[in-house]
């Protein structure tokens, strides 16, 4: 079964289309984002980004599939459209699912934006933080469906910046819930990159992390760093 999407084109054009894939949390679906104003918000800064809202629910992180489906019902028929700058943004669980696509397609991905990402359940994020942190924690053997030790394991290694990885842009309110496992994320990245207010896990926090985003003018440049074909890289393991 394909993924449910809603697309939202944007009035104005650019020489080189930009295309924004938007993921929802555990329990949204494409119309809560539109209804709680996100694509409105874009469109009010007149944005020359096209947007699909993605019907990623959990049932397809749960089986494996999400990587798949959303490769093959939205990425690749994206790429064949001619779109080159393709961003995804995630809430909560669409966080997760961000990074799991980027780390799998770090070349397909210009770059993320993270609202609040959902990264680990509370038993592996006191795992790492009693080892000291990232640096000092090990993962040990991690089986194949372990999506969350396989992340933190990524983040490990992760250099921002570097050339075939996308950029990453977070956002969390500092009462959230899941601080503390999204702390471990944003020590990984430059500061600028990292946007912090009050709020908790909740979508009026989620809003003005994304207009307050969005004010940094993500999309207006093409990165120019080279990127290496994606078939010539190995995949991470």
């Amino acid at each position: 079964m394909r993924l449910n999407v809603i697309h939202d084109r944007a009035p104005q054009r650019s020489a080189e289309p930009v295309l924004l894939v938007m993921l929802p949390s555990a329990k949204a679906c494409p119309r809560d984002l539109v209804e709680y104003g996100f694509m409105r918000t874009m469109r009010k800064r007149g944005l020359p980004v096209d947007v699909i809202a993605v019907d990623a629910h959990l049932g397809y992180y749960l089986d494996g599939s999400f990587n798949k489906r959303l490769h093959d019902d939205v990425i690749a028929p994206a790429r064949a459209r001619k779109y080159r700058r393709i961003w995804l943004m995630g809430i909560s669980l669409g966080g997760m699912g961000s990074l799991l696509y980027a780390r799998e397609h770090p070349t397909n991905i210009e770059g993320l934006i993270l609202l609040a990402p959902f990264i680990g359940l509370r038993g592996t994020i006191a795992e790492v933080v009693r080892a000291g942190g990232l640096t000092q924690w090990q993962p040990g053997i991690i089986k194949a469906d372990d999506d969350e030790r396989r992340l933190l394991a990524w983040f490990k290694t992760f250099e921002a910046g570097a050339p075939a990885l996308p950029e990453i842009y977070l956002g969390y309110g500092t009462a959230d819930r899941f601080a503390t496992a999204i702390q471990l994320l944003a020590a990984r990245l430059p500061p600028a990159r990292v946007t912090t207010i009050t709020g908790g896990h909740d979508w009026n926090t989620w809003l003005h992390l994304w207009q307050q985003l969005l004010d940094q003018n993500l999309f207006c440049a093409k990165q120019t760093r080279q990127r290496a074909p994606l078939e010539k890289r190995p995949r991470p393991t």
